[in-house]
């Protein structure tokens, strides 16, 4: 078969967690697979989409994603649904209400956690959900424990009839181990059975249900407290045992190698028993645990004395540099020798803010945004968040995905009398307008609000590594798929023809117009730039521009396109004809980098950036 290769049973393989959880999921029989991107969940479903003999999809959204991996368990197969911990809460309404239903089919929800902030605009803790939705939660530890625990989720999910979730985080789905992976043991669909009192959640199906999860929840708790998940290491040193989970728990392992350690892998609902028996073999408890000092709350209300969250930080990661100093407080003493040199803070990297890419179709935009007058800017989640950064610093508010549109509308309804002449424009990228944006997009025009929409279609889901949607043309697996028109589909929200416009983005002075010209009419308006993101296919390079140097003035506009490719030379301090000293910026084109879009071309007065000189090919000739 084309994409991963079927391995023979009990072979091992470098798998980061994200792809053991993919593998995990083809072996244990699923099938109906669905996600919306996000980082660190992505490669999930794109490992699961090169696995033969399931469904896969993109969906819309997190909360269809999950929808659709219901009506898969609904009709008795099992399913998989993966989403970062953002996606979650989108996905919460259906969450909710399925807690009452339970699953037909084994389903395993995996959300994964960006603890450390690397790509999200918060830092969440989705352990919540277990307890919130009273959902069983593994906590795998490494890649191994990632597919192992998929695997158990399954059988777990079936014999309690109950969707389970797999908590991850950005450690665990991107780093790579060594993983013993088997062949997929098929796993016949138990079919449809007709059943409103069970999937009608009306009221009064639903109060019949709740007598049920109750009752679920106390099979589930002494199904954790016998689980092999859930395990002692025995150390020699027991003036203090620690209890973990997850990433968490490697750390622990290697900074206090001889120290007693609960394991918790069936998370919740709490193994209470098993960690009260603990902790009377040692003299103190430390609850280990990445974010919220959860468990670390429930262990005292049950009577478990711990410390937690008053020696370690409340956020963050807890590596060794971390666990190491804050164990000496806990036991009153500094920390020796060896110790306190692998407890010192990592040498501080010289910090490199992300940008956008060279030739990115959102560089022009955000240069013309960003000499607008008088305009507030509500952003939004995507590549183009990087708007808010050097050298545009063009948006003004971004919170989460969608959120520009109802944002716009807000800033336009709530505006003070000081602000009557503002405009208002909302950015947002193609994949996040279908996302959650186009409801936004009805309610401003159902409300008449005035407020111009740019909608900025790169044709990929460009920050979490270009993935396809329904805008592109293609589908999960690069095949044709229905293409939306984004022209007649913001009409049919309620734009009028007029006040739709599509320009080219490379091209600066229509951009400028549209935008001069939009933001004047009180009424909603949508504008879509319309090239591809540079690193898709659809994106054709052209010749690249040099910098002629004898040409060039200063004047340092090219410089306030951000493009990478281009860099300040050097500084002069010249005299102006009007006397005044000022500071020129001469710039260089790295030609290697230049795509040749022609933007830089556009700011540059004395048009001293021109074509650059062919490179001549190195040919390499065997001996």
């Amino acid at each position: 078969m084309a994409g991963i290769q079927v391995l023979a049973a009990q072979e091992r393989k470098l798998f980061s967690g994200n792809e053991a959880v993919a593998r995990a999921v083809w072996e244990s029989g699923v099938r109906v697979a669905s996600a919306y991107p996000g980082t660190p969940a992505t490669e999930m479903l794109e490992n699961l989409t090169q696995y033969p003999d399931l469904y896969a999809e993109w969906s819309v959204n997190e909360k269809v994603a999950l929808e659709v991996a219901i009506g898969a368990s609904i009709a008795g197969s099992r399913s998989f649904c993966a989403m970062k911990h953002v996606g979650l809460n989108v996905a919460s309404d259906a969450l909710m209400t399925l807690t009452l239903t339970g699953a037909a089919g084994g389903m395993v929800i995996a959300v994964a956690d960006d603890v450390g902030l690397s790509s999200s605009q918060n830092e969440q803790d989705s352990r919540f959900w277990g307890r919130f939705a009273h959902l069983p939660l593994l906590e795998p530890a490494d890649s191994q424990e990632a597919y192992d625990m998929v695997i158990a989720g399954y059988e777990l999910s079936e014999q309690f009839q109950v969707p389970v979730i797999l908590r991850l985080t950005t450690r665990i789905c991107h780093v790579k181990a060594m993983v013993t992976v088997c062949e997929r043991v098929p796993h016949d669909s138990t079919g449809y059975v007709k059943n409103p009192q069970r999937w009608v959640m009306t009221p009064g199906f639903a109060k019949s249900r709740i007598a049920l999860m109750f009752e679920r929840d106390e099979k589930l708790r002494a199904s954790a407290e016998m689980s092999a998940l859930n395990f002692v290491v025995a150390g020699k040193d027991r003036r203090v045992g620690i209890v973990s989970s997850g990433p968490a728990w490697m750390h622990v392992q290697e900074a206090f190698p001889d120290t007693p350690a609960l394991k918790l892998g069936f998370s919740y609902p709490i193994p209470i028993e098993k960690i009260r028996a603990f902790s009377q073999t040692v003299e103190q408890l430390l609850v280990v645990e990445e974010l919220e000092p959860l468990l670390e709350n429930e262990l005292r209300a049950a009577g478990i004395p711990c410390h937690g969250k008053d020696v370690l930080p409340r956020s963050g990661e807890l590596p060794p540099e971390v666990l190491r100093p804050a164990l000496a407080r806990l036991l009153g003493g500094e920390i020796p020798g060896d110790e306190a040199q692998r407890a010192l803070p990592a040498a501080q990297v010289f910090p490199r803010p992300p940008t956008l890419c060279t030739a990115c179709p959102h560089l022009g935009i955000y240069y013309t945004v960003a000499k607008l007058k008088n305009v507030t800017v509500a952003g939004d989640i995507g590549c183009y968040t990087l708007g808010s950064g050097h050298p545009w610093n063009a948006l003004d508010a971004v919170i989460c995905m969608g959120a520009s549109m109802g944002m716009a509308l807000g800033l336009d309804k709530g505006r003070a009398e000081v602000d009557k002449d503002r405009k208002i424009l909302a950015v947002i990228g193609d994949s996040t307008f279908m996302h959650m944006g186009m409801q936004g997009l009805l309610d401003i025009t159902y409300n008449r609000g005035n407020v111009t929409v740019l909608l900025l279609d790169n044709r990929t889901v460009g920050m979490t590594g270009g993935q396809d949607n329904p805008g592109t043309g293609r589908d999960v697996h690069g095949n044709p798929a229905p293409k939306v028109d984004f022209v007649k589909l913001c009409e049919a929200l309620g734009v009028k023809p007029e006040r739709i416009r599509k320009v080219d983005p490379y091209q600066l002075p229509e951009l400028a117009k549209a935008l001069r010209e939009e933001t004047k009419i009180p009424e909603p308006s949508v504008i879509i730039t319309d090239r591809p993101c540079v690193l898709i296919e659809d994106f054709k390079k052209q010749p690249a521009f040099k910098v002629a140097l004898d040409e060039c003035t200063g004047c340092g506009l090219c410089l306030d396109v951000g493009c990478p490719a281009i860099s300040e030379q050097r500084r002069e301090m010249r005299m102006r004809p009007s006397g005044k000293e000022v500071m020129m910026q001469f710039a260089a084109i790295e030609s290697a980098a230049c795509t040749g879009c022609g933007i830089c071309l556009q700011v540059c007065a004395p048009k001293a950036i021109v074509a650059a000189a062919p490179v001549t090919p190195i040919h390499f000739v065997k001996n």
